[in-house]
């Protein structure tokens, strides 16, 4: 497998890969048949409107193509900038593999490297506690009206879908990861 950044004909593979990976997400009821999750539109507006992050988002392949991508947006915390994550998505048949953990592992290293200060998700405590995030109520960071780029709200843990009307409550919290300045290469949440 190999891991590379997003690439500009990446776009139809990527979001293939969305689709087919939140078509029958664990966390929510199965999607009607035709519909398009909602994770593919987030996407979509984060790719059409500018705020997905080339250098930060990764795509995934095998033989096959495509079977997993990372999507790095701009977001800002205060007046900080900061890097927003999500979606992620792997291919039905290629999760459980490390693919998502191997994704994961290129945006951290390449934030580290453009030292981003803080990224931030809307995700399970359970999963993404292993790279280092926590609940952004247990930082000591205010995120409280962050702008995390099209598609969500902090306040509300709600992923407001720019395609649909209202919004899709999903079971997520608003997760942060603070790069310690004392100590190159190493992420870890703020204490």
């Amino acid at each position: 497998m190999i891991v590379r950044e997003q690439q500009a004909d990446d776009y139809e593979a990527i979001r293939h890969v969305y689709a087919e990976a939140f078509r029958r997400p664990r966390f929510r009821r199965p999607q009607n048949p035709g519909s398009v999750p909602p994770e593919v539109g987030l996407f979509e507006a984060l790719w059409e409107a500018g705020e997905a992050v080339p250098e930060l988002s990764f795509t995934a392949l095998k033989e096959v193509g495509a079977v997993g991508h990372v999507t790095a947006s701009r977001a800002t915390v205060a007046t900080d900038p900061v890097v927003a994550v999500g979606p992620i998505g792997v291919l039905p048949e290629y999760q459980g593999l490390g693919i998502g953990t191997a994704l994961m592992d290129a945006l951290l290293t390449g934030a580290d490297a453009a030292d981003v200060p803080m990224i931030v998700l809307l995700g399970s405590p359970q999963y993404y506690s292993r790279f280092g995030f926590r609940p952004a109520q247990e930082s000591r960071r205010d995120i409280s009206g962050a702008e995390l780029g099209r598609g969500f709200s902090s306040s509300t843990s709600e992923r407001v879908h720019p395609r649909l009307s209202g919004t899709v409550p999903i079971r997520a919290s608003v997760l942060v990861l603070v790069a310690s300045g004392d100590i190159p290469g190493r992420w870890r949440t703020q204490e």
